[in-house]
């Protein structure tokens, strides 16, 4: 049984020191873990597995360290069924100008091609030289195998141009 577990906190509480021996003092293994700092805030995911018992005591911790930290925590029980289907892997990112609407407008495009966004992030600042305001991003995409990806790729490079956007499209190679 598995427990998607994401945690926000102020950056002047280290709560992850916290998290992490709940984890392991429930007999939960950790499975992956991200953390980054927004702001004046620490965003913290996880993803641990353990027994029934294991996750429901872990959560009853989580809801205590909750409370006593005065952080928030959310979790959930992933589905168990996965999903069988190919995909191919590959990376993409972007950069422009920047609009309020960027990241909306590329998510957009590829959620309306059942194209599945692993892993996204982007950010602002400010180009050298001229100080005009840039965002970047950069995306794990996993592109169905039944799409045609020559087609894909001229659709994409249309809509960059469109939206005046650079980009980079390519597969993910191990």
């Amino acid at each position: 049984m598995q427990l998607a577990i994401t945690a926000l906190g102020n950056n002047q509480i280290n709560f992850i020191a916290e998290l992490l021996p709940a984890v392991s003092d429930c007999k939960c293994n950790l499975q992956e873990i991200r953390s980054s700092r927004l702001a004046q805030v620490t965003a913290a995911y996880l993803l641990v597995q353990g027994n029934w018992n294991q996750i429901a005591k872990l959560e009853n911790v989580l809801e205590a360290l909750q409370r006593r930290m005065e952080i928030k925590i959310h979790i959930m029980r992933p589905d168990s069924k996965e999903r069988v289907i190919e995909h191919v892997p590959y990376s993409l990112e972007t950069i422009s100008l920047d609009r309020h609407n960027i990241m909306e407008s590329v998510a957009t495009f590829l959620i309306d091609r059942d194209i599945d966004i692993e892993e996204m992030s982007g950010s602002s600042y400010p180009a050298p030289f001229v100080q005009t305001p840039i965002f970047s991003s950069k995306y794990i995409i996993l592109i169905p195998a039944q799409l045609n990806l020559l087609s894909l790729r001229e659709e994409f490079l249309d809509f960059c141009d469109q939206l005046n956007i650079d980009a980079i499209l390519e597969p993910i190679k191990r």
